[in-house]
């Protein structure tokens, strides 16, 4: 009550701020999210609907047993975070788990680990349009991989994932014909990819009407590009970038509820904050990012 009450304070007090961030979250969709969330939501869709997590059972089983205790599909759900940036690794997970071809469990523990940034996301704009170095960015994402990884492989076994040489899960022995896939596939993206515009231009109003004086710490922790626009290169922005990206920020944390349907999030809260940990403490790790 009183957050909405002091948003909506500040919505009278500053109404061209709030509009003109409107403009620029509007803008920030057209230029980046629709184009690097939209076809690959289109393609992951289709995939699935195709036909595809049977060969990815049996490619991915030998190494995702071992090191997560899980089956060789639920590499589909950390591939295309790692590749797609936030929030394609929990699209990823829903969509399997909608199609049947994940457990619940399964599902919700891949939520906690494969909702990523994307590599591009953190070698250009954080690495160097933030920290102004090119080796910063290469860092950053060789620590959020590494980050993601070891999350995954921790929150498998708190969660009691068993490693089994279980036959292939029942997957579907007739795919969908092309004819049919694609127009489902744009259906269902284009209303995730509204839904995710929706929180992108919400949250860059919030970030817009937050103090100026706020440290990037916190308003990163609320809106993950604001933080890192507030910091500067150097080692301490360099540890601080690690950390925000790998916690997300309530911005993107939104945009992965939005997309999850009636999955659990208690995975994916406690995955974004060990990640955010483990991020933090491998940069602060290295002497000379």
């Amino acid at each position: 009550m009183l957050p909405a009450a002091l948003l909506g304070t500040a919505l009278l007090l500053r109404p061209e701020e709030a509009a003109q961030a409107v403009r620029e979250g509007l803008s920030l969709c057209a230029a980046s999210v629709i184009p690097a969330l939209f076809p690959f939501f289109v393609v992951l869709t289709l995939l699935l609907k195709l036909g595809a997590a049977a060969p990815l059972q049996r490619l991915c089983g030998p190494f995702m047993g071992p090191l997560f205790h899980l089956r060789g599909i639920c590499a589909g759900p950390l591939l295309a975070g790692l590749l797609g940036g936030y929030p394609t690794g929990a699209r990823a997970a829903a969509q399997l788990y909608e199609e049947g071809l994940l457990s619940r469990k399964e599902a919700e523990v891949c939520l906690g680990f494969c909702n990523n940034c994307g590599p591009a996301f953190l070698l250009s704009f954080a690495g160097v349009q933030v920290l102004r170095s090119s080796r910063a960015g290469v860092y950053l994402w060789l620590i959020h991989l590494l980050s993601a990884l070891l999350t995954g492989m921790l929150l498998c076994r708190l969660a009691g994932m068993k490693r089994t040489a279980a036959p292939l899960p029942a997957l579907p022995q007739t795919p969908e014909s092309g004819t049919l896939a694609f127009p489902q596939a744009v259906t269902t993206s284009a209303q995730a990819i509204l839904s995710i515009c929706g929180f992108v231009v919400f949250f860059a109003v919030v970030a817009a009407l937050l103090p100026s004086s706020l440290p990037a710490g916190t308003a990163g922790a609320l809106e993950m590009v604001t933080g890192l626009q507030a910091l500067s290169p150097g080692r301490t922005g360099f540890v601080l970038a690690s950390a925000l990206t790998g916690w997300g920020g309530l911005s993107v944390h939104c945009q992965t509820l939005s997309v999850i349907g009636d999955l659990s999030p208690r995975w994916h809260w406690v995955g974004k904050g060990v990640q955010a940990a483990l991020s933090a403490l491998m940069a602060a790790a290295i002497t000379a990012p």
